[in-house]
């Protein structure tokens, strides 16, 4: 592998360095450096980050590569300045034994445009009632330390009690979806104003953060770790403030959506906007930029949820929720929380890359921009705005909420342990 010389790199944010890649990994850091020999990247003006590292993306495959497969999710997730992606496990078949998840793993190291990390089942065909093969997913050949029954709750307090008390034996991590069934009943949208205008069914608030509550205090009691999957309210923020101020071994994450989205959106009846956990209000839209500010919520993760054009293309009541994301990620992130001043570039290196790696335990990821280190690098040019055109993604699908919105930034260069998979903005 040639060297690479990023000449002039603003790296998280500061002032302009060079950056010399040797092989796989950064072997200097400074202003000045001789070219020699290597490959020049002007990088004036742009910014350059530890590659983005996603705890929650859906591949689809196997099973639903109509929707998306591994090769097209981390073609995407590269265009989208992502050097490792956390793949969940509502696939068909489920991701529920070693076999399955060896089997993504596998395809990500055959296929990957970035390192693909399996996520396990917690329970057995998401079913919420028999714990999965937790322990030998973990000893497979992919290593699985996250579990999820992601698109389903672990509704059962006996039963995320056992997974707390399971992960734990090896440092893993249970990643809830907070959803109380019983209460989410033929629910459509957001409970509230806006619901009770449109007669949809009516998604409350209480349905998160009644689980979130019940979770936070099981893995106090059975000193394990738990992650909160796509936080979306205001009272789920202070449910996770509280736990943190216990010392309470909790972490959470939102989706860019939900940093920039609302149930208004949802008047127009157009099913790009259906997502699971729903939009939500201006107030809980601020609370989460807050929160991710401040700490509170550790990351941003995508739900990368693609669908095929039949599944979004339809009446509301019928549509699939989700939404594409790992495109757009960024530019969202520096829309809501970078260019309003609640983030500067070293803070999104931190819940973009460096918090969620840690999270996952996704070695050599989210490490410093510095010599020594895996040359895992995304540079972005953070003066580029233009509308979002969904006919130029990667990915298989096209279910995007900003088709036609002016956004910021745009991701010009991905490096994985040294070579590029895109440069100029086109995948290589």
């Amino acid at each position: 592998m040639s060297k690479i010389l990023i000449r002039g790199a603003k790296v998280l944010g500061g002032e302009p360095q060079d950056v010399l890649i040797d092989g796989g990994t950064i072997a200097e850091v400074g202003s000045g450096l001789s070219a020699e020999g290597a490959e020049v990247v002007e990088a004036e003006g742009k910014v350059l980050l530890p590659g983005l590292v996603d705890l929650h993306t859906h591949l689809r495959e196997p099973g639903r590569e109509d929707s998306e497969t591994v090769l097209t999710g981390t073609r995407a997730a590269a265009s989208g300045g992502y050097t490792t992606v956390f793949a969940m496990a509502n696939t068909f078949p489920v991701a529920d034994t070693a076999g399955v998840v060896e089997q993504v793993w596998r395809l990500g190291k055959e296929h990957g445009y970035c390192d693909v990390q399996p996520i396990g089942a917690v329970t057995v065909g998401l079913e919420g009632r028999k714990l999965a093969e937790l322990g030998a997913m973990h000893e497979s050949a992919a290593g699985v330390t996250v579990f999820s029954d992601d698109g389903k709750c672990v509704h059962d307090a006996v039963i995320m009690r056992r997974a707390l008390e399971y992960v734990k034996a090896f440092g893993g991590v249970v990643a809830q979806h907070a959803q109380e069934p019983r209460l989410t009943e033929g629910a459509e949208m957001n409970e509230g104003i806006v619901s009770a205008e449109l007669g949809l069914g009516g998604w409350p608030a209480v349905a998160e953060e009644s689980i979130i509550a019940r979770d936070v205090l099981l893995a106090d009691h059975v000193g394990s770790r738990v992650h909160i999957c796509h936080l979306s309210t205001a009272g789920s923020v202070e449910i996770i403030r509280w736990a943190k101020s216990r010392g309470i071994a909790v972490t959470a994450e939102v989706t860019p959506h939900h940093l920039l989205l609302t149930d208004e959106l949802v008047r127009t009846y157009n099913p790009v906007y259906k997502v699971n956990p729903p939009l939500r209000t201006e107030r809980d839209v601020m609370a989460l930029r807050e929160a991710l500010a401040d700490g509170t919520i550790d990351i941003v993760a995508t739900d990368h949820a693609p669908h095929p054009h039949e599944d979004k293309d339809c009446e509301w009541a019928a549509a699939a929720m989700g939404m594409v994301g790992l495109e757009t990620a960024l530019s969202v992130v520096q829309e809501t929380m970078v260019d309003t001043g609640l983030l500067d570039w070293a803070g999104v290196a931190d819940r973009m890359s460096v918090r969620p790696a840690q999270i996952g335990q996704a070695t050599g990821h989210g490490r410093p921009v510095s010599a020594g280190e895996p040359a895992n690098l995304t540079l972005v040019d953070t003066a580029y705005r233009g509308l979002v055109e969904p006919a130029g993604f990667a990915s298989r699908s096209r279910n995007t909420p900003y088709e036609g919105r002016e956004l910021p930034g745009r991701v010009t260069h991905t490096w994985l342990r040294g070579k590029a998979t895109l440069v100029d903005g086109k995948l290589t």
